[in-house]
Parts: C-alpha cells; sequence; structure tokens
C-alpha cells in the first residue's frame, strides 16, 4: 500500500487516464485529422510551387529565346545600318568627286573663255594701233621709208601698250 503513498503513481494514474479519455472522446482522431489536413495543405503548396516553378522555368526560357532573337535582330539591325552608311559615304565621295570635276571644268571653261578675251581684245587693239598708224601715214603722206619706221614703232610699243 505504499504504493499509493507515492506521488510518481498517482502521476503515472492520471496520465493514464488522461490517455484513456483522450482516446474514448476522440482528441488523437482529431488531431490525426488535424495533421493529415495540415499535411494535405502542405502538398498542395507544394504542388502549387512546383506548376509555379514549371512555369517560371518555361517562362524564363521563352524570354531567353525572345532576349537572343532580339539581339540577332539588334546585331541585323547594326549591320544594315553600317552597310547603309558606307553606301552614303560611297555616294557622297561620289557625289563630291563629281561635284569638283564640274567645278573644275567650269573653271577651266572660264579660263579659256578668259584667254580667248584676252586674245580678241589683244587682236582688236593691234588692230586699232595699225589702223591709228595707217591713218596718222594716210594723213602726213609719209613717205615710204617713214612709215615703216612708223609701223615698226607701233609693234614695239604694242607691248607696253597691252600690259
Amino acid at each position: 500500500m505504499e504504493l499509493f503513498q507515492e506521488g510518481e503513481f498517482w502521476v503515472g494514474v492520471a496520465f493514464v487516464l488522461l490517455v484513456a479519455l483522450l482516446v474514448w472522446k476522440g482528441a488523437f482522431s482529431a488531431a490525426t485529422k488535424a495533421l493529415d489536413a495540415r499535411a494535405a495543405k502542405i502538398k498542395a503548396q507544394l504542388d502549387e510551387a512546383r506548376s509555379l516553378r514549371g512555369d517560371a522555368e518555361r517562362l524564363l526560357a521563352e524570354h531567353q529565346r525572345k532576349q537572343i532573337a532580339a539581339v540577332k535582330e539588334a546585331e541585323a539591325i547594326i549591320a544594315h545600318a553600317r552597310e547603309e552608311a558606307e553606301r552614303i559615304r560611297r555616294e557622297a565621295a561620289a557625289n563630291l568627286e563629281a561635284a569638283f570635276a564640274r567645278r573644275e571644268k567650269m573653271a577651266m571653261d572660264k579660263i579659256a573663255q578668259a584667254e580667248a578675251q584676252a586674245v580678241a581684245d589683244v587682236r582688236n587693239q593691234a588692230v586699232d594701233i595699225a589702223m591709228a598708224a595707217a591713218a596718222k601715214l594716210l594723213k602726213e603722206g609719209i613717205d615710204a621709208g617713214k612709215g615703216d619706221e612708223l609701223i615698226d614703232s607701233a609693234i614695239k610699243e604694242l607691248d607696253r601698250k597691252l600690259h
């Protein structure tokens, strides 16, 4: 009977009664149901997380493909722009060369025209001087020797009068 005097004995009895009461009231089944429900909820969340991860991986792969395509397209655009710039540079160089050739031709034409005008002016002035000399000879009625002298002096003065 000493057993009934010990505190550990009564703690053990209370524990057994508590467990019996919990089993009788269905607390373990409720705890089991709660744990099962929690496990099902966690499983559903894991499944959803796997599904979301798969979607994210697919989206990532799709965006990577789009990025690669965009980079290729940008490279193609840059290459096209470089080709276009080179073509424009060549055209500009050709146009510039043509403009220089036209201006050179115009300058040469103006020089040739100025030379022709200068020659014409010299001829006209020579004619004027010769006519003046002839008129002077006719007026003075000078002999042929004197006329030759006047013509020679007029020819010599021609260079001085032209410059």
